[in-house]
């Protein structure tokens, strides 16, 4: 399926970090929907953690496992893929995905993971290979007529060898070489210019390291380094927009993305998941870059839930324009979407218990004061 511009305008919806399982969280499917209908993309992206596949196998409530086996996995990971891709199908919105830490937390392999994805017609990107570098990296181009006028780079950035049971974090030295020499070949067919592009990966360049700085809990934009009582903030010198709301880890491996960006000029920004709660736009020597929060309620997170959005224009490629969209920006904010929000976000769930507690104690001395009054009859 080729990608074309619309009436000289595109638009990519991007989902980080959706997270969920077979059994969803009811308020980021209608949060979903809702960006479907009322954003109306031409491209929705997956950056990763699209399911939270560590836990397929557990009860509906809690860690217990009440199922095992790759059968069972494949069982579980097909309906969770349905859940937020049956949504695009039905709108005839086309799809691309990469992978994140959790992905392939399970018993399939990331090639067995893709072949589910191909089982739909709108999905694009790794059609016909299973990409470079870590299975998952590839491109989708955009189309003005018959040339390539602006391209989506979608990178791997974490794998699992199963037989160590330990995870690796980073863009690898071949993907980085594919990508020079895949940009190298659409500059070539762009009369030796580079085809502005967007790259999308799931875990930030270790780069990012490098746009903190310790500080002060009472700095703005403070945040506490985990399990340690010292302080980090982004640079305020490097901060187009946003802020952090938790600690800032790239990749644990750098085999020279940052590097190959900075040389070849093609990429507009760079823009992540992975951090749940983190939505920033900064510039580091030259290198936009750009921090999506999470989609997911089941997971972690803060009341930037939401989607992002990349609007390209065909006359104007060299540049874009993103938005970040909330759940309370989609929904609404009434009643009964803060009451959906406050069951279903899962940093919520010690004041549910509280809530709940409160509840069945009214509720017991309700009963109780009926029971007294009845018996004094």
């Amino acid at each position: 399926m080729a990608l074309k511009f619309n009436n000289g305008k595109f638009r990519i919806l991007q989902v980080s970090d959706p997270q969920d399982m077979h059994y969803p969280r009811r308020s980021m499917l209608k949060m979903l929907d809702k960006a479907y209908d009322t954003l109306k993309p031409d491209l929705v992206v997956f950056t990763g953690d699209n399911v939270l596949s560590n836990h397929l196998l557990d009860a509906r409530f809690g860690n217990k496992k009440v199922a095992e086996g790759k059968g069972a996995t494949l069982v579980r990971m097909r309906k969770s893929l349905a859940i937020i891709l049956e949504p695009l199908q039905k709108r005839n919105i086309p799809f691309g995905m990469i992978f994140g830490n959790h992905d392939d937390m399970c018993e399939m392999t990331k090639e067995e993971i893709i072949d589910l994805y191909r089982e739909y017609a709108c999905f694009v990107g790794l059609v016909d290979t299973y990409g470079f570098g870590d299975i998952g990296t590839h491109n989708i181009p955009i189309y003005s007529g018959d040339r390539i006028a602006f391209n989506i780079w979608m990178m791997d950035t974490s794998r699992i060898d199963k037989q160590l049971d330990k995870g690796f974090e980073g863009v690898t030295t071949d993907a980085v070489e594919w990508y020079v020499s895949k940009s190298n070949e659409l500059a070539a067919e762009n009369s030796g210019k580079p085809v502005p592009s967007l790259m999308f990966q799931h875990i930030p360049m270790s780069e990012i390291d490098e746009c903190v700085e310790e500080c002060s809990a009472d700095d703005e934009g403070a945040v506490r380094l985990y399990d340690e009582n010292r302080y980090i903030r982004l640079k305020p010198e490097k901060v187009n927009s946003g802020r952090i709301y938790e600690p800032t880890p790239g990749c644990k491996a750098n085999y020279g993305q940052f590097d190959a960006v900075k040389q070849q000029g093609d990429v507009l920004a760079v823009v992540y998941g992975h951090h749940h709660m983190n939505m920033f736009d900064i510039t580091h020597e030259g290198v936009r870059m750009i921090q999506t929060p999470a989609a997911s309620f089941r997971c972690y997170g803060n009341s930037l839930r939401g989607v992002r959005v990349f609007d390209i224009d065909e006359n104007n490629p060299d540049t874009f324009e993103t938005t970040h969209y909330t759940y309370f920006d989609l929904v609404g904010k009434t009643a009964s979407t803060m009451v959906s929000y406050f069951i279903d976000a899962d940093d919520l769930e010690k004041p549910r218990r509280a809530a709940g507690a409160a509840l069945a104690a009214g509720a017991v001395a309700g009963i109780t004061a009926a029971v007294v009054k009845k018996l004094k009859k």
